[in-house]
């Protein structure tokens, strides 16, 4: 199903790349403007699972890399066959200077908090997105928190230091 699954990708999709880093995984990295189409076309293709949505911030590169965790839910209470045990990494490359991508909600409904996370953590925009209202965070700060060049160290300074220490 892999080598079949990969053919079918690159003859479909003129801009993605598609690797096998291992046995049962494919790595496709698509345009960010192809994102919703390919997801679809793979979901389509029996990769029905949005098992995990994820941000690597890569500030030396200037990029962040939002990647799609995708897989087959078991048809039954049996073993997967073997074909269905593929992963696949679906990857979009998107700049950190005002990061944007098209929300898939329409294609796979569990990425709604996923999305909301990422835009609370990362600072994407999620265009699309019904509710991008914060999920974890009780206040928004100048740089958000998962980012590399967030200051964790003056974040404690400024927030801590100002409360007295409690006499015993």
């Amino acid at each position: 199903m892999i080598s079949s699954l990969k053919s079918s990708l690159e003859s479909t999709f003129k801009d993605v790349a598609v690797g096998e880093p291992e046995a049962g995984r494919l790595s496709v990295l698509a345009p960010k403007d192809s994102l919703p189409v390919v997801l679809r076309y793979l979901k389509e293709n029996g990769l029905d699972h949005l098992a995990l949505l994820s941000c690597v911030d890569w500030p030396e590169r200037g990029k962040f890399e939002v990647v799609y965790v995708l897989s087959c839910y078991m048809p039954s209470n049996t073993d997967y066959a073997s074909e269905q045990r593929l992963h696949v990494f679906v990857k979009a490359e998107i700049p950190r200077e005002h990061p944007a991508l098209q929300s898939v909600i329409d294609v796979f409904e569990n990425a709604e908090p996923y999305e909301r996370e990422i835009h609370e953590l990362f600072g994407v925009h999620f265009a699309g997105h019904p509710r991008l209202i914060p999920l974890f965070l009780e206040r928004e700060y100048e740089i958000p928190p998962f980012r590399k060049d967030f200051d964790t160290r003056q974040y404690v300074a400024e927030t801590f230091d100002p409360i007295p220490p409690v006499d015993e």
